[in-house]
């Protein structure tokens, strides 16, 4: 047969319908939860995840115990959890900070109402991978989310992820800490990702430390490695969060003093560095 004969013969088993899905190498299956306050509302989600080839919606909850219960007793990839479950307001936030501690390998994607900024920082502060708003964006859109959190990518609009630079610029002083408080990366590395989260690139963060590129590039892997992220957004949300963690704890020791103020130590200011 000849070479024409060949393509001629492989265009024509590519026109046979389901022959193209068919001889395309199979995509790994992707583990979905989903949790909506409303149940119809899940179920009707679930039924049009199900129908793409390569999800499978391996559970669903209504609420923030069924959400936990969800992730300790089922392989998940990723979950789809809503701002607001039957708990009540922004409860699907905090099942989201319970699953992060219980089950941190789960890829969390946040679905909310409407895109309101506060609420989209909140979702990031609390752990997710991503934020999407249904009633904004077409189904294809959410597929593509899934898959992208599932490869450990973060999924956000422009204007979303502007809103969380700009949470961050308003969280000074920086510093990355761990759920103990205690310091993960060195002065200079905590002045690289101000200066990362501030919009600059390499090249200008090298000349405003007066060094090198290389060096910079070497700082990023190490924080990178140090904090278990992949990416420099992934990098500026684990730090808005990290920081918003230690300002609390420095507003609720600081209103201990207030009540006891003959105590020597206080958590929150130890946290904060403060004298």
């Amino acid at each position: 047969m000849t070479t024409k004969s060949h393509f001629c013969a492989i265009k024509l088993l590519f026109s046979i319908p389901g022959m193209r899905e068919a001889m395309t190498i199979s995509r790994k299956m992707i583990s979905v939860l989903i949790a909506h306050g409303n149940a119809m509302t899940g179920e009707l989600l679930a039924g049009a995840l199900n129908r793409q080839s390569h999800f499978r919606v391996a559970a669903s909850a209504t609420t923030a115990q069924e959400v936990l219960e969800a992730v300790q007793s089922t392989v998940l990839d990723v979950a789809l959890i809503s701002a607001t479950l039957a708990d009540g307001p922004l409860s699907g936030l905090g099942a989201l900070r319970q699953m992060r501690d219980c089950s941190p390998e789960v890829k969390a994607v946040v679905l909310v109402d409407d895109p309101d900024p506060s609420l989209i920082i909140d979702a990031f502060r609390a752990g997710a991978k991503g934020v999407f708003c249904p009633s904004h964006s077409a189904f294809k859109s959410l597929c593509r989310c899934v898959d992208r959190v599932s490869e450990g990518q973060v999924w956000a609009s422009s204007s979303e992820l502007v809103q969380v630079l700009e949470a961050f610029a308003q969280l000074a002083p920086m510093r990355v800490v761990n759920a103990d408080g205690m310091r993960l990366l060195t002065k200079r590395e905590e002045e690289v990702v101000r200066l990362l989260a501030e919009g600059m690139q390499n090249r200008e963060i090298a000349r405003e430390l007066n060094l090198s590129e290389h060096t910079i590039k070497n700082y990023l892997f190490h924080i990178f490695d140090k904090l278990g992220v992949s990416s420099r957004v992934e990098l500026i949300l684990y730090a808005v969060s990290s920081t918003k963690r230690m300002q609390i704890a420095g507003v609720q020791s600081d209103e201990h003093e207030g009540e006891a103020a003959e105590n020597a130590e206080i958590p929150g200011k130890l946290l904060t560095g403060a004298a």
